[in-house]
């Protein structure tokens, strides 16, 4: 998934005691072989694993490989089914609806961008949905293959309730994320990845593991008080029902609450009500007792369709270049496009390596060795 590129920008020393760098290509491999010891097939378990690798690649770790224990959990106890026969069950000119089969999110993704990118070339548009899916991790990931192709790519999923509905306080709404991603001559290319709600739920998983505060403003329970503090009491809050992450925009409309809120249900109504899965209050966990029926969402368009590629790609450096000229903001470091942080990031991990917090290290060497797998991912003895 990743392409390989030079140091573009020089990432901090992380903090010995706290993380260890580990080879993307090692990871990914020690990832996927948990995932072939649960029961999935060696090509779905490469799946599964780049997509949380790339998230880590990028910087997004509240989607990379911390959240492996939720999707093993699953695997072993429960809802989700490590051999899912996904088959496309409605096919329609520019259309299609797939089936998981109570699979991972992950591979359903996959297939279903395949599928949205070769009925792009044939129609100029696509637009396939999925049901009966689980978790698909980082939305940006699937956007990508469709720009690795040359087409703009769109994802959005529905996820398990944790956020507030506008002007409400107990649970109705996933984080609902949406990606696009848009081609470029050159890297990187334009990728918008966002979750709907203020932060996702990986975000307070990750200052969990690392001991970190919550802020003020991201979480409210149910009497509609605001939460802040020790992230690991809080997310204990969220999972037991009793609190509920903020929508983007934040508390109430004045600041656009009910614009965070609203994108979300849209989402919900496409990825879930159209598509035949689960939505809002129906969404179950991962490791629920019974399958989450989570739905996603795929467009490509075809940029030839509408336009010749080489006059859109000189029309969209022309904006790109009239962004980067404005004022910058006293406080800013400088005049970023979407995506081209994290692409900077990436193409630095490639190089020296992802950062992995040492309690993540250890609780994916505990999972390999309940596998039955005899190697650990880093030595933490060395950390």
């Amino acid at each position: 998934m990743s392409q390989e590129g030079g140091l573009y920008e020089k990432e901090p020393p992380i903090p010995p005691n706290e993380y260890v760098r580990v080879k993307h290509t090692v990871l990914r491999e020690f990832i996927s072989k948990i995932f072939v010891a649960a029961g999935l097939s060696s090509n779905d378990s490469w799946v599964v694993a780049d997509v949380l690798v790339t998230a880590d690649l990028m910087g997004i770790s509240s989607h990379g490989v911390q959240r492996v224990r939720r999707y093993i959990d699953g695997l072993l106890h429960c809802c989700v089914n490590p051999k899912p026969k996904i088959r496309v069950v409605r096919d329609f000119g520019a259309t299609a609806l797939i089936d998981a089969d109570n699979g991972l999110g992950h591979v359903a993704g996959v297939k279903a961008v395949e599928v949205a990118i070769e009925k792009a070339k044939r129609y100029g548009v696509s637009l396939v949905l999925v049901k009966n899916s689980h978790h698909y991790g980082i939305a940006g990931y699937y956007s990508l293959r469709a720009v690795e192709k040359g087409f703009i790519g769109i994802s959005a999923t529905n996820s398990e309730k944790l956020v507030a509905y506008v002007n409400t306080t107990t649970r109705s709404l996933g984080t609902n994320p949406i990606a696009v991603g848009i081609p470029r001559k050159t890297p990187p290319p334009i990728l918008f990845d966002a979750a709907t709600s203020i932060v996702p739920v990986g975000k307070i998983e990750v200052y969990a593991k690392m001991g970190r505060k919550v802020p003020e403003g991201w979480v409210i329970d149910f009497e509609g008080r605001m939460l802040s503090g020790d992230a690991a009491e809080i997310l204990s809050e969220i999972r037991a029902g009793r609190a509920s992450i903020l929508p983007l925009g934040g508390l109430g409309e004045e600041f656009g609450g009910h614009k965070g809120s609203g994108l979300a249900f849209i989402i919900d109504v496409i990825s879930g009500v159209l598509s035949g899965a689960a939505w809002g209050l129906h969404v179950r966990y991962t490791v629920d007792t019974a399958p989450a029926n989570v739905g996603h969402s795929f467009a490509v368009i075809d940029i030839d369709a509408f336009i010749p590629k080489e006059e859109f790609y000189e029309r969209i450096e022309s904006y790109i270049d009239e962004l980067k000229s404005l004022k910058k903001h006293p406080s800013a470091d400088r005049i970023w496009i979407p995506g081209e942080k994290a692409w900077n990031t990436m193409m630095t991990r490639l190089q020296i390596g992802i950062p992995v917090h040492i309690k993540v290290c250890e609780e994916l060497n505990l999972i390999a060795k309940n596998l039955g797998i005899n190697e650990k991912l880093c030595d933490l003895n060395k950390s």
